[in-house]
């Protein structure tokens, strides 16, 4: 037997998570890993995913329940659900909107990125360049329509900036109506939903 697969089919502990094999680590390698801490898979590596302040949780919260309200057959929203991107790339979205349709709602472990219509981040001080750069770039290439980027703006109230993915260009773009949100947001994609972003923040 190689070393190669007894590698494959080894499986992460809390003593050696941070030793990745050189392919790194695979989703069912790390998936049952007790930590005391928060985490996504990035190329096989495990990163832990930072605390958040009550601004964040309260946005996140509020904008999942407007969106829960609204949602429409035959989607589905979760918060910090994993999203499968690939077996050494898992991650948790704030919140994921998907189609879920022939998904086992007792078994699923992650949503596939391929059933995934929106995808929201909440910035915070430590999720910026993940929030604004890497994500994105990641939900994009693997084609899922939308992406809500929530900013904090000056006066404390959430600013949603709304993309499209542009398959020609294969990055997220502006919406072309509204690109950004304050006060309220009022999109039909990937359905009707409208939401007082005022009401978001407890002030």
């Amino acid at each position: 037997m190689g070393v190669a697969m007894v590698a494959e089919r080894q499986k992460a502990t809390p003593d050696t998570w941070m030793y990745p094999p050189e392919e790194g680590w695979s989703f069912d390698q790390v998936k049952d890993l007790e930590l005391p801490f928060d985490w996504q898979l990035v190329d096989g590596n495990i990163v832990v995913r930072g605390m958040t302040a009550l601004w964040h949780d309260g946005v996140r919260d509020g904008t999942y329940d407007r969106l829960k309200s609204a949602r429409r057959e035959p989607f589905a929203v979760n918060v910090e659900r994993r999203v499968l991107i690939d077996e050494r790339n898992v991650t948790k979205p704030d919140i994921t909107v998907y189609d879920k349709r022939d998904l086992d709602f007792f078994t699923a472990e992650c949503v596939p990125v391929g059933k995934v219509a929106l995808v929201v981040e909440i910035v915070t001080p430590g999720s910026r360049q993940e929030d604004r750069v890497r994500k994105p770039a990641m939900f994009a290439e693997a084609k899922v329509p939308y992406y809500w980027r929530v900013e904090r703006g000056d006066d404390g109230l959430p600013v949603v900036h709304e993309l499209w993915l542009h398959h020609d260009l294969g990055m997220y773009v502006p919406a072309p109506a509204h690109p950004s949100h304050s006060g309220k947001l009022d999109t039909n994609l990937p359905f009707p939903v409208t939401i007082d972003l005022h009401s978001l923040v407890e002030l």
